[in-house]
């Protein structure tokens, strides 16, 4: 199944919900970060619930997330946008935990993967300035902390469910998510039977798994009364270019550019997000320096 996502309103326009499948994008990621399973579920949620933020925002503007726990996978960091595009990095991929006992035995253990810490976003609306909020990690299973995250800082009830599930050979088997939140002129007998149908769904990763389709998990979370009003493809991509990193280089000091022009004799620039590796020699270096003292 192609990757995308659906947003739509339901219960008489009171509940949005955004929908996602994110299998594909999700193993992309793992492929090109070499993920292990608990990195990889970690990772995976985080990309998932990051591109259906970005659905939230207008054309042009962008998010960047980052997670900072003090768990073994230390720090996470994403971008999103409103064409559901979605890339980013994880400080260590190499993260392999299970849940040792309890009913969870057997399953990742994504929540200490992570550890405690704060989530980090920073709204890029085209305006002059940033705008970053923050909440603490609640249980670093991702979906949890998010939803407190839309509480505390967006003040808006908000239930969020993420999932993935990783395959014996480490590929990812299936992964997706929602997002649901309540406007204002939501009722208390809306509240209550969404309470309801929220605790007796599914796991999301189950649900991707058996074959649901964003379509199929919206009118489960909206009991048939959803009306869709987008669908958006969602993809990892990397806009990195030669040219971007050249105008990096460019921002580098007259020492550490003498440095790499003379002892380095060029450089090597590898992007975090893709490791798409970027080769300057020493010539294109100074030809960089000169532009740098014009400016």
């Amino acid at each position: 199944m192609k990757d995308y996502a659906l947003i739509a309103s339901a219960y008489d326009k009171s509940v949005r919900i955004y929908a996602a499948h994110t299998t594909n994008l999700v193993e992309h990621a793992r492929q090109i970060h070499k993920t292990w399973p608990t990195a990889t579920a970690a990772f995976g949620r985080f990309l998932t619930v990051s591109v259906m933020m970005g659905l939230m925002y207008k054309k042009d503007e962008r998010i960047t997330l980052r997670i900072k726990g003090d768990g073994p996978i230390s720090s996470m960091l994403v971008e999103a946008n409103s064409k559901g595009e979605v890339r980013g990095e994880i400080n260590n991929p190499e993260v392999y935990i299970k849940y040792t006992d309890g009913p969870k035995k057997g399953k990742l253990n994504v929540g200490e993967a992570v550890g405690k810490g704060v989530i980090y976003i920073t709204k890029d609306l085209n305006m002059k300035e940033f705008f970053t909020s923050s909440s603490e990690i609640q249980t670093g299973e991702i979906a949890d902390d998010f939803t407190y995250y839309f509480a505390l800082s967006e003040q808006v009830p908000t239930s969020i469910g993420l999932g993935v599930l990783v395959n014996t050979d480490q590929s990812v088997l299936a992964s997706g998510g929602y997002i649901l939140q309540l406007m204002p002129d939501a009722s208390e007998e809306v509240i209550t039977h969404l309470e309801s149908v929220i605790s007796n769904l599914k796991p999301i990763s189950t649900l991707i798994h058996e074959g649901k389709t964003p379509e199929e998990i919206i009118s489960l979370l909206s009991d048939g009364t959803s009306k869709i009003l987008d669908k958006k493809d969602l993809s990892y991509v990397c806009h990195c270019s030669k040219d971007g990193f050249a105008r990096s280089l460019c921002s580098l000091d007259e020492q550490t550019m003498r440095e790499l022009i003379d002892e380095d004799e060029g450089a090597e620039i590898i992007c975090h997000f893709c490791h798409e590796k970027y080769h300057f020699t020493k010539s294109e270096l100074e030809d960089l320096n000169i532009k740098r003292k014009e400016k």
